[in-house]
């Protein structure tokens, strides 16, 4: 199987391009943003013009590029018929219908996060939000990021902020959020779910999920360490995906949940 990586010379590009090779695909290529340090990247490694060309080449396109891009990356991916991986976070909800749109045409995994452990959290945040009443319980998602990272919250709190309001029969749009509270914002919101986006260092990702009620309180807490995990996820999915009907897939679906 032939796997194209979309911003090859990027920090994730290069776990990428590792773990391709690591699982026993062929690295059929990858572009690089106009600047990219290109010297640490794998001897005759082929550098696509555009992605266009990376999606004719391959037969799964891997992208955790920007989410300004996924437009354009879905599109070429639907216009060559080549099975897509979207890691990007960050996405607009116009964003995230032009992708929905591009999977009636192609394959494409689209999630949050492709760490295995992240995929079992929302399932388990889903459930205890099935549970535990908003009239009685608080939900907050507090999570931290390393100093560079452009968008907040991250992918992985929305989903979980998601992941809570289908517990409770609900859109995260309909239940509400309430995120950069400051000064004098008044009481909290029945059936609100909070954000809390906090940005330091160079940690890779940390997410908790409070439950917060008068008598108790419930967390559940999910830290990574390595990017690798994510790659090593993306790559999974590009081999379970090849081969697959047109449809818009997750991390579930690629664990069998």
């Amino acid at each position: 199987m032939r796997i194209g990586i979309a911003g090859i010379a990027g920090r994730m590009g290069r776990l990428l391009a590792e773990e391709t090779e690591v699982a026993g695909a062929v690295l059929a290529g990858g572009t690089v943003r106009p600047g990219a340090p290109i010297a640490t990247l794998p001897a005759g490694l082929p550098v696509l013009p555009d992605i266009v060309a990376l999606c004719a080449a391959s037969d799964v396109v891997v992208d955790f590029t920007h989410a300004h891009a996924a437009r354009a990356h879905a599109l070429a991916a639907a216009e060559t018929g080549t099975a897509l991986v979207l890691g990007s976070s960050g996405l607009s909800a116009t964003d995230e219908e032009a992708v929905a749109e591009a999977a009636k045409r192609v394959p494409i995994v689209y999630a949050a996060s492709f760490a295995p452990g992240v995929t079992l959290f929302l399932a388990v945040a889903e459930r205890m939000a099935a549970a535990l009443p908003p009239e009685q319980y608080d939900a907050e998602i507090v999570e931290m990021h390393h100093r560079q990272k452009v968008d907040a919250p991250s992918g992985t709190a929305i989903a979980l902020g998601r992941a809570v309001a289908a517990g409770r029969g609900t859109t995260l749009e309909e239940a509400g959020r309430e995120s950069g509270r400051d000064g004098h914002c008044g009481a909290r919101g029945t059936g609100a779910i909070g954000f809390a986006a906090l940005r330091g260092g160079q940690v890779v990702g940390e997410h908790t999920l409070i439950f917060a009620a008068a008598s108790e309180h419930i967390s559940l807490t999910h830290r990574n360490f390595d990017r690798r995990v994510y790659a090593a996820g993306a790559v999974r999915a590009a081999f379970w995906v090849q081969g697959k009907a047109p449809g818009l897939y997750a991390m579930r679906d690629v664990l069998g949940m």
